[in-house]
């Protein structure tokens, strides 16, 4: 039986929920596989990619001088900061009083859980894997722990995610949503090559936690999504219009 265009017309996309949920999976599966094929390629020795990028952005005279101008290294070292533990610690304490004094006390607690966990995770996977920090070219700033993920780019987008998706829940137009979730991802991008620009990451490990940060943010986000809609975590129209 051939349709008619009435009935084709009829038909309905996805609604908004599904859509969601259905990009949420392919960004924590593709997250996953991805991650997974890195680590399958760090096995041994680095990569000639690795090793490439690296030497690509310092001075070949001096390995210890990065391309380009003094003002670019003072500004990667600030930038690097973004996703230091002080910094991400200071944010996420900032947000979570905010949905305190906004009567969120549930939100509040969610996203302490996510950070706490991811946190975590950074810290298995960094122990599991052991992986050395690169050695072709000097460190522009001071590291102790392992390489592989980086913790950086790992806990900048779990953060910077994060707290930007909870910022384009906010009433507003479109331009704006997508305006915070564009920073939020620029500023998760550029922490992570300030390591590599830095000397203190291979590429790979900066690969890896984007991959990993992004997937364990999503996974986060939608849960707390279901939580609000079984009521259990407050949505963004909640908290203090609920007391009497």
């Amino acid at each position: 039986m051939v349709a008619r265009w009435s009935d084709i017309r009829r038909i309905r996309f996805l609604p908004a929920v599904e859509v969601g949920t259905l990009i949420s999976i392919i960004i924590v599966a593709g997250g996953v596989l991805f991650f997974s094929e890195l680590v399958e390629m760090i096995q041994g020795e680095p990569q000639a990619f690795d090793r490439w990028v690296l030497l690509a952005l310092r001075n070949p005279g001096d390995l210890s001088d990065p391309i380009g101008p003094a003002w670019l290294e003072l500004v990667y070292r600030d930038i690097t900061s973004l996703g230091g533990a002080a910094v991400l610690t200071l944010m996420t304490a900032i947000v979570i009083g905010f949905l305190i004094v906004d009567e969120k006390r549930a939100a509040a607690l969610f996203v302490l859980a996510s950070v706490a966990g991811g946190t975590l995770l950074s810290v298995i996977l960094k122990l599991v894997f052991a992986r050395p920090r690169p050695d072709v070219v000097p460190h522009l700033v001071a590291v102790s722990s392992a390489s592989f993920p980086s913790g950086h780019a790992m806990l900048s987008a779990v953060v910077y995610l994060t707290l930007g998706a909870l910022l384009s829940r906010v009433e507003g137009p479109p331009r704006v949503k997508i305006y915070v979730l564009s920073i939020a991802i620029l500023i998760t991008f550029l922490v992570g090559m300030s390591r590599i620009y830095l000397g203190v990451h291979w590429p790979t490990d900066v690969l890896a936690g984007w991959c990993a940060g992004a997937a364990w943010a999503t996974l986060c986000w939608r849960i707390a999504l279901t939580l609000q809609r079984r009521g259990e975590v407050e949505g963004e129209s909640e908290g203090r219009s609920r007391e009497p």
